[in-house]
């Protein structure tokens, strides 16, 4: 950290082009974050006044229904008084039921606003008086006292609650739109400072955008001499650089050569021995049926059968083991070598295709261990076909082998492209699972994790990994133990093969 604040500070001190575009650039980033921030400040602010406007309006909006809605039940009331019809009685009740609900809206729409409670309150107190003084009226005309209906509707008690209810709406309506007024004005006003903020700042930004515009024309100018001077300069490199590849690929050729050659010697002593352990075999089971022979004669020495019978067999039955150990690890090393130097042949191929073929190859293991197997979203991509099925077979193979016994295992293989013309495949089981600290410990040659009660040597994930490698790839694992294992390998969409048939 102090060496890059030193080298920044003696960058800023320095009169260079680049200097003066970092200023400007770094003006512009300042300008446009301040612009930002009174945007953001002038936006919640008109945000605010609108809200308020909102607010107000519905706020006027419910005051107006709590009239409306008593001005329908009275209407309603003088209809039944006049005509004597149920249908109003109908009408006045859905009015008598709404005026609560209208009452609650309007209490609700009020809190908080002084002005609001105040006429919230009154309205409250005139809509109960009235709907009171109507429904007592209409209980008489009911009874069949029409007349002293009639009375109390002339008496003008009703009129008066009615023109105390519309005095108390016009106070409030005509104070709410004054404040509606006031509000709009507002948040017009801060709707045309933020845009008039912004222009200027916009403005600016241009400005400053033109003048480095023309310094990174400068900037570039340079930088294109100063490349040109570059590649003169690296011509000779790229060549040693091609010279220098080229000896490094006689030396992999001849690295693969020597480990065929080294596994091809290794296998005639080792014929050699397995054979000469046979014989072995045969003679103990000749001295032995001797022995077997002797004893009905006479005693043969205890020491002797247990050579015979016991330390014989067991000795060559290790060496039997050894040598069939060493068989698999030369035949595995072979198949290495071979694999190097195979030319790869590109094609289009499909993932989902291949580990179902392989899947349908060890049927009999996955039934064996009640393994679901399932092709999910899939893709193609261009590669070589035979180490795609040798990668596919092996992974699957070992998401069967490692299964848990304490639960079911299921293997899911899926794709999808990738940005930058790559594709991702992964293969995932719910087997046993992989301690993170052996994550890369299961690549490297002759090396295994976990338990060792499956058998093998080691060869297997090397072996994919070279071959993933090769195909211009990687391969990595996420697993933990008792949780499953997925691993995602990619590849590229297109599979570019140099002179010699290999990738770059």
């Amino acid at each position: 950290m102090t060496q890059t604040l030193s080298s920044f500070g003696r960058f800023l001190k320095e009169g260079t082009l680049g200097r003066s575009i970092f200023l400007l650039i770094a003006s512009a980033i300042v300008l446009l974050l301040l612009v930002n921030v009174s945007t953001f400040v002038l936006i919640q602010r008109t945000a605010a006044f609108n809200e308020q406007v909102d607010a107000t309006w519905q706020l006027r909006r419910a005051a107006r229904g709590v009239l409306l809605n008593i001005k329908d039940a009275e209407t309603a009331q003088r209809g039944y008084l006049l005509t004597g019809q149920s249908g109003f009685l109908l009408t006045f009740q859905q009015s008598t039921e709404a005026a609560p609900r209208l009452l609650d809206q309007l209490e609700r729409l009020a809190d908080g606003d002084e002005l609001g409670v105040a006429s919230s309150e009154a309205l409250t107190r005139l809509s109960r008086d009235k709907f009171l003084e109507m429904t007592g009226i209409i209980e008489l005309a009911r009874t069949g006292r029409t007349s002293q209906a009639l009375d109390q509707v002339r008496s003008g008690r009703g009129k008066l609650l009615m023109d105390q209810l519309d005095a108390e709406i016009s106070t409030l309506d005509s104070q709410l739109g004054a404040r509606l007024i006031s509000q709009t004005g507002q948040s017009e006003g801060s709707a045309v400072f933020t845009i008039i903020v912004n222009a200027v700042a916009g403005g600016l930004i241009l400005v400053l955008g033109l003048i480095v515009l023309i310094l990174i024309r400068r900037y570039l100018a340079e930088l294109a001499e100063a490349r040109a001077g570059l590649d003169r300069a690296n011509l000779d490199l790229e060549e040693k650089v091609k010279a220098r590849t080229a000896a490094l690929t006689r030396a992999n050729e001849e690295v693969q050569r020597y480990a065929y050659i080294v596994s091809h010697d290794l296998r005639s002593p080792l014929v050699n021995v397995m054979g000469y352990t046979s014989e072995l075999e045969q003679v103990g089971k000749v001295i032995d049926k001797a022995i077997h022979e002797a004893e009905k004669v006479r005693t043969v020495d205890p020491e002797i059968i247990v050579a015979v019978r016991e330390d014989m067999p067991e000795a060559i039955g290790f060496i039997r083991a050894s040598t069939e150990k060493m068989d698999r690890l030369i035949n595995a090393i072979l198949k290495l070598s071979r694999e190097g130097r195979r030319g790869l042949v590109p094609e289009q191929i499909d993932i989902g295709a291949v580990a179902a073929q392989s899947a349908d190859s060890i049927r009999h293991m996955l039934e064996e261990s009640g393994t679901e197997f399932v092709v999910g979203d899939m893709t193609t991509f261009e590669s070589d076909r035979l180490s795609i099925e040798q990668i596919v077979g092996n992974l699957i193979e070992n998401a069967v082998k490692y299964s848990d016994p304490s639960r079911p295992n299921r293997i899911e293989v899926s794709g999808r492209d990738q940005p930058g013309g790559w594709v991702e495949f992964t293969i995932a089981d719910q087997g046993r699972g992989i301690a993170p600290k052996d994550h890369e410990r299961i690549f490297e040659l002759f090396r295994r994790a976990g338990r060792q009660d499956k058998q093998g040597e080691g060869l297997g994930l090397a072996f994919v990994r070279n071959s993933v490698r090769r195909l211009g790839g990687s391969i990595d694992v996420r697993s933990e133990l008792g949780q499953g294992s997925t691993f995602v390998l990619k590849f590229p969409k297109r599979l570019i093969l140099d002179e010699a048939g290999e990738t770059p």
